[in-house]
């Protein structure tokens, strides 16, 4: 699709290393990983529904 290729990748993650350093990288991976997981888990669940409790449009109690 976009044509990277491994000389691509590679030079990639030797920027990556240099700017960040070695020590950084697996808390990257970590970060990464969780909000995939995290937007797929948004991604496959239904729609929240707004149970907030308010007046309702047909009260019917009489007030006098």
């Amino acid at each position: 699709m976009f044509g990277i290729g491994f000389p691509e990748l590679l030079i990639i993650l030797v920027i990556v290393l240099i700017i960040f350093g070695a020590n950084k990288l697996p808390e990257i991976g970590a970060g990464m990983g969780k909000a995939i997981k995290n937007f797929k888990k948004a991604t496959n669940e239904p729609d929240e529904i707004d149970v907030t409790p308010g007046k309702a449009k047909d009260d019917t109690t009489d007030k006098n």
